[in-house]
């Protein structure tokens, strides 16, 4: 059955159920002919129609059941069934076999000559399972492994010995233009490949690119999302020439492979330069590698584009509206710390003002701020750093971190003194970074004179909002209430849950910040100067009012922003 003959057949479908008018259906009818595509691209990319109701409709009409094609990991003997180029050309993807019977993934499933020409190419009897097109197309590389085709085409015709040559003849630059891999042809196959990696991983939108020596090969890992996501694998003879090359571009020792070693690089892409931290660690099985995409980008967004909670926006704006005094931003690596206070120094920025950070190390130049880089082997610490600013007459101050009380003591004095100090602290939530400052040696007195508010944050995963649905099994109200949802919230709501499509990472695409802010009311003072412990400081914040973490992820859930599943994963009960 051609293409045109299926898009017939679904469009009568669609009209039949009402889902689609005549009219509209003749006009996307008519687009893609025009732009030679697929009627059901045309649906989908145009959101007239979401991929679970079109799978659900089909399901009824074929009684094949709908499948999630990038959640299929087929064995690589099902995979050798069929080739790729045939399984592009026919738009099907293979999923798993039991016996001689092969179940395979169709965006047509009316097509029975198609379905008889795989059962002769593969020898098995056909099970078809449904997705859609461009699901497919999307999926076929993953699964066909193109990305490890793509690093076979490059190692073409090279050797062991072809890798030392070319790594020695790198330019030792910190800076490079990627622009179009095809333009690089002419570099040796280890620069091509790291910028083939670094790409991907801009593309991506990954926050992290792990480079992992294992026993036989090497895994490249992308964290998109806060989820770590499995690409290429280059074969085991690159281990060392590509760690090489990362160490070239950082200006670190290719020599030493049995410390340590951090350092930084700067590539410039589409017009826009990008910042990467390298850390690399010696393993068992060689170096790994970690890189931290830093892209200024990000910082564009203001306080308010965070996805706070309105109170939560509230109490920052208060905070940060004040002469002096401490603001913490608590939370584990990752969750967007850096984020938030850059994008508040940026509210406070005029040029009536005098901003100094210091940073180990300093992760985004902002123009118009004094910005210290720590470098402890000279003896420039962070208590170091912060006693000279203090002499440079600064209005705020932002401290890339709390590590010793000796910086702490420094810090809160500084806050006394007439200066808005931000830094961060790591914590598991808001009322616990009083106690452990006071555990660092503060005064409990000048801890709640200092402290002007506290907040702890986590990132949490966005449901896509092409795939997301009610939730098919809704948990009883008792384990609701146990999570903290209330009684009116348990006997009426809608929770979302993730599904996964062409268009999303498992159901989720992007992310948002869940912020808990503890402002240091009259009453948290007292019971602070009282030395009261984190409970007894957490009780008094939420009789203030506190959102706490849990909650701002339950408030999430019923807007059907992110799904229970995904709150219980970053957040704790309280």
């Amino acid at each position: 059955m051609t293409r045109s003959k299926f898009d017939k057949r679904l469009g009568n479908i669609l009209s039949r159920r009402n889902m689609v008018s005549e009219d509209e259906l003749a006009r996307h009818m008519e687009t893609a002919e025009s732009e030679s595509r697929s009627l059901t691209q045309v649906l989908l990319e145009g959101d007239q129609l979401g991929e679970a109701d079109l799978l659900e409709v089909l399901s009824e009409e074929t009684r094949f059941p709908a499948v999630d094609v990038f959640k299929v990991r087929p064995e690589k003997s099902v995979v050798d069934l069929l080739p790729e180029n045939l399984a592009s050309y026919y738009g099907v993807v293979p999923v798993s076999r039991v016996a001689n019977v092969l179940t395979l993934a169709v965006s047509n499933p009316f097509d029975i000559l198609q379905l008889d020409d795989i059962r002769i190419v593969t020898a098995c009897e056909i099970r078809p399972v449904l997705s859609t097109e461009p699901a497919i197309r999307k999926a076929i590389p993953e699964i066909y492994n193109r990305g490890q085709q793509m690093v076979d085409d490059l190692l073409d015709d090279m050797n062991e010995e072809e890798v030392e040559v070319k790594q020695k003849a790198i330019d030792d630059s910190r800076a490079a233009d990627l622009g179009l891999l095809a333009e690089e042809s002419g570099q040796a196959p280890v620069v091509k490949l790291v910028n083939l990696i670094i790409v991907q991983g801009i593309k991506k939108k990954a926050s992290d690119i792990h480079i992992e020596p294992l026993d036989n090969d090497v895994r490249v890992r992308y964290r998109v999302d806060g989820v770590l996501h499995e690409s290429i694998r280059p074969p085991k003879r690159m281990q060392n020439a590509l760690v090489s090359r990362i160490k070239i571009m950082c200006g670190l020792d290719i020599a030493e492979r049995r410390q340590p070693q951090d350092g930084k690089f700067q590539i410039t892409m589409e017009g826009r330069k990008i910042d990467f931290r390298v850390s690399t660690l010696p393993l068992a099985t060689g170096e790994k590698v970690v890189m931290r995409i830093l892209d200024s980008t990000s910082l564009s967004l203001g306080l308010a584009d965070l996805g706070f909670e309105q109170k939560a926006l509230d109490d920052i704006y208060e905070s940060i509206a004040r002469p002096y005094g401490m603001i913490l931003v608590t939370g584990p690596t990752g969750s967007g710390k850096s984020t938030t206070l850059y994008s508040a120094i940026r509210e406070v920025m005029n040029v009536e003002d005098n901003i100094v950070t210091v940073e180990d190390p300093i992760e985004y130049q902002l123009e118009g701020v004094n910005q210290v880089q720590v470098n402890t082997k000279q003896g420039l610490t962070f208590a170091a750093s912060l006693r000279s600013i203090l002499r440079q007459d600064p209005d705020t101050i932002l401290l890339g971190e709390i590590r010793d009380q000796e910086t702490v003591e420094i810090a809160v004095k500084a806050a006394l003194t007439g200066h808005l100090v931000f830094s961060t602290l790591h914590t598991n939530d808001a009322p616990s970074s009083i106690t452990r400052v006071v555990d660092m040696g503060v005064d409990p007195f000048l801890a709640a004179s200092a402290l002007v508010c506290v907040c702890a944050q986590r990132l949490a995963r966005s449901l896509c909002e092409e795939c997301s649905r009610p939730m098919e099994v809704v948990p009883q109200a008792d384990y609701l209430a146990s999570l903290g949802f209330s009684a009116k919230e348990t006997d009426k709501f809608e929770l979302m849950e993730a599904v996964g499509c062409q268009r999303c990472s498992q159901g989720y695409k992007g992310r948002f910040a869940l912020l808990e802010t503890m402002p240091i009311t009259s009453g948290l003072q007292r019971v602070i100067i009282d030395g009261g412990s984190a409970v007894d400081i957490k009780e008094r914040a939420i009789e203030d009012g506190m959102l706490t973490l849990r909650r701002c992820g339950i408030l999430n859930t019923l807007k059907g922003r992110t799904s229970l599943e995904e709150i219980l994963r970053v957040t704790v009960g309280d």
